[in-house]
């Protein structure tokens, strides 16, 4: 996908954001966004399952609500993102940059964050349930009522 196509993308779904006419949810599920820069992008409630997102750039971008199941965002900067109520089940956010992201009632169950780093993310009320925390960081995370049922830490695991 060329920058011109998502920029189109991205456009028309902020106009369904904003209900407004000729708006259009974003439906870029399974789509190759490999290191793209969606700095500050607005894809609250789009379809991203299954995404290819490695390396991508989504520092700042609202991801409220959106379907990131199966998504790979392995090394993707997703730092001061808002991720509200997003689905991440069995995502892979290998070594992801994720620090000080709003992900409270995020759903990760099963999600791969080996290596992330969740410095200062806001985890309140995310389901975690089988989610592979190794050598993650979550220093200074907030994971009041968060679901840790069988997450897998290690000794690299900081808290």
């Amino acid at each position: 996908m060329d920058q011109d196509e998502l920029d189109e993308i991205l456009r028309l779904h902020g106009l369904w954001v904003d209900k407004s006419e000729g708006g259009e949810r974003a439906n870029l599920a399974g789509a190759n966004l490999r290191d793209a820069d969606l700095t500050d992008a607005d894809l609250d409630g789009a379809d991203l399952r299954g995404a290819d997102l490695r390396g991508a750039n989504l520092r700042g971008a609202d991801l409220t609500g959106a379907d990131l199941r199966r998504a790979d965002l392995d090394g993707a900067d997703l730092s001061d993102a808002h991720l509200t109520g997003a689905h991440l089940t069995f995502a892979n956010l290998t070594d992801a940059n994720l620090d000080y992201a709003s992900l409270i009632s995020a759903n990760l169950t099963g999600a791969n964050l080996n290596g992330a780093d969740l410095t200062g993310a806001n985890l309140a009320d995310a389901d975690l349930t089988g989610a592979d925390l190794r050598s993650a960081d979550l220093r200074s995370a907030d994971l009041s009522d968060a679901n840790l049922t069988d997450v897998l830490l290690d000794k690299r695991t900081r808290f």
